[in-house]
């Protein structure tokens, strides 16, 4: 099945202060309480059209969702230079972001997206009302997960971007390796956007998914509501590490069953309610 965005959705280039960045932003419609804005940042070999079937039943409970292609992500330029994709260079692009919506937001980073969500609540958490971590660990990938980043890394070091994809093409139909967007864009998006994303971005963010230290004590210290949510299984991370993380946060923990490791995807209305039951909960906190 092929899903499109809110109707109301739009799709613009949002002009930051450390460049331009393509966005699909849904507005809360006439008629619905406006609670918030929700940024939402993806993850590895992911896009902004991860996130098209969360807009709207987050629309419906009163939060705006802007979500973006980080820079060298599909519709977001960015430099061939692998040291510009360092997680402390996106983590001042989401700041960057933040400041160009003008107001503090809710902070969704799915898998790579919330280590980066992570870095950048540990540079400067004031624009921020909260962190949700969906699908995303306290460190490093599994070695499972792991073995598949160095296979893309090495293909990457000798093929093209269309000899790299036709070689996905060989292992199987792309809504397998589609991520999060499977089946909502269908097979030419899933081309159209490995195809646009930067290799130097795969190949830095790649390779700090392998080598990425646990960083939750460091983000306890933050004073920031906290929400740990993943499907019920997950081969990225193991979900009872999820479990623990959540517990060395004292974080609002979300489970959705019959999900993966793209709840977004496998259970889009689940994963917003659960998402909007949690800012719901804050009772309009400001820590």
């Amino acid at each position: 099945m092929t899903s499109h965005p809110a109707p109301s959705a739009e799709a613009y280039q949002l002009h930051t202060s450390r460049g331009e960045f393509a966005v699909v932003d849904a507005p809360v419609p006439a008629g619905v309480t406006a609670k918030g804005t929700v940024v939402l940042l993806p993850g590895y070999t992911g896009s902004k059209e991860d996130f098209t079937l969360l807009h709207e039943p987050l629309a419906a409970r009163g939060y705006r969702s802007v979500a973006v292609d980080g820079r060298g992500q599909h519709e977001s330029d960015g430099p061939d230079d692998e040291s510009a994709y360092a997680l402390g260079e996106l983590a001042r692009d989401v700041l960057a972001q933040v400041a160009a919506l003008g107001e503090r937001v809710h902070l969704v980073g799915h898998s790579l997206g919330g280590l980066i969500a992570r870095s950048a609540v540990l540079l400067d958490h004031s624009p921020f009302l909260s962190l949700t971590l969906m699908a995303s660990g306290p460190g490093r990938i599994s070695f499972s997960q792991e073995q598949r980043v160095k296979l893309l890394r090495d293909a990457l070091a000798v093929m093209s971007m269309e000899e790299c994809w036709e070689a996905i093409l060989a292992m199987g139909p792309p809504e397998e390796v589609g991520g999060p967007a499977r089946g909502i864009g269908g097979p030419e998006l899933l081309r159209r956007r490995w195809l646009r994303t930067k290799p130097a971005q795969l190949l830095s963010t790649g390779r700090q998914l392998c080598t990425e230290p646990d960083r939750v004590a460091e983000l306890a210290a933050v004073p920031l509501p906290f929400h740990v949510l993943s499907g019920a299984r997950d081969d990225t991370w193991p979900v009872t590490d999820l479990d623990d993380m959540a517990v060395r946060l004292n974080a609002h923990r979300s489970v959705i069953e019959g999900a993966e490791h793209s709840p977004n995807a496998d259970r889009p209305e689940a994963t917003a309610h659960a998402l909007a039951d949690f800012w719901d909960g804050l009772g309009g906190s400001s820590c």
